[in-house]
């Protein structure tokens, strides 16, 4: 039984390897960043979760800098880290870097087995704690930081900066340090589990995808729902958010972001969506409008207007 449970082990963390490897196109591009570190941030049940710390040149380079946190997509239970390097996020992440942003782009653990979002989120939790924790061995500001990601990465990054951190406690080294995010930057996310109209015509359709989320059925997790729901986690002191959704949408419909629009001036909080004409998920179509380059350029600003 031990060897057995020996080779399961190893064949997940195997799985989990590959799950996070680069392809050779990330591969490439990540050689064109000159100033990078990957930096273990916390072990949890023998899995060493990382992240890739991007500089920006020396010569733009302080002290303490003002930083984002990118949570990549995935399904929740697929993606890596790399996927900061995608089309959506790509111009943004140069444009920030050059502004004099430290960017971090974080690996968590996937929503498989024994795992599921929650522990996705309390895992880029404890992603910010460990670079508020060492700030100074990174140089980076303790005020003046923020969230961004898209897909479930998109949602992952509103729960992630919209929940209270004791609702997400997890590595007890780090629970010294609070998060309190300047902003979020959410891509095509998904918004609501509690909220059934937006399931339609989505990946949600069915429900099955709740269990993945949930670790169980919609209906035996109310609690957890609710707590994974950043329209329920929306308040009218929540830090600004802006959302970015294709029209054309399909696996998370834009009714996501226009129902996180309606909930936030129900409550009156800062929320604003850019809506990408003829644009499916990750951006993808034909004569989109805004393009990539000028909804990446959007994002930067933003991102500035609150973090610089």
């Amino acid at each position: 039984m031990l060897r057995q449970s020996l080779i399961v082990i190893i064949a997940s963390l195997g799985l989990q390897s590959l799950m996070y490897a680069q392809t050779p196109e990330e591969k490439e591009i990540l050689k064109t960043f000159s100033n990078q570190k990957t930096v273990v941030y916390k072990t949890v049940d023998g899995q060493e979760l990382d992240m890739i710390i991007f500089y920006p040149d020396a010569a733009k380079m302080k002290a303490k800098n003002p930083w984002m946190m990118h949570v990549h997509g995935g399904g929740w239970a697929g993606g890596s880290k790399y996927k900061v390097l995608k089309k959506a996020f790509l111009g943004t992440l140069k444009s920030l870097l050059e502004n004099g942003v430290v960017c971090a782009t974080i690996q968590y653990r996937l929503a498989r087995g024994n795992s599921n979002a929650y522990d996705s989120a309390v895992d880029a939790k404890d992603a910010a704690r460990f670079l508020l924790e060492n700030a100074k061995q990174y140089k980076l500001d303790k005020k003046n930081y923020g969230i961004w990601g898209g897909s479930a990465g998109g949602h992952l990054s509103l729960v992630t900066a919209l929940g209270k951190n004791s609702d997400f406690k997890g590595d007890s080294d780090l629970s010294r340090c609070n998060p309190k995010f300047k902003c979020i930057v959410s891509y095509f996310p998904f918004t609501s589990c509690v909220y059934p109209d937006i399931r339609p015509n989505s990946i949600f359709e069915d429900g099955e995808l709740f269990v993945r989320l949930l670790g169980a059925p919609l209906s035996e997790k109310p609690e957890l729902a609710r707590l994974l729901s950043p329209t329920e986690l929306l308040k009218k002191n929540s830090l600004p958010i802006l959302l970015i959704h294709g029209d054309k949408d399909t696996t998370l419909p834009i009714v996501n972001s226009t129902y996180m629009m309606e909930v936030a001036k129900q409550k009156k909080a800062d929320v604003e969506l850019l809506t990408i004409k003829n644009a499916g998920h990750s951006f993808n179509g034909k004569n989109i409008s805004p393009s990539i380059e000028e909804l990446n350029d959007y994002a930067t600003k933003f991102i500035l207007s609150h973090i610089k």
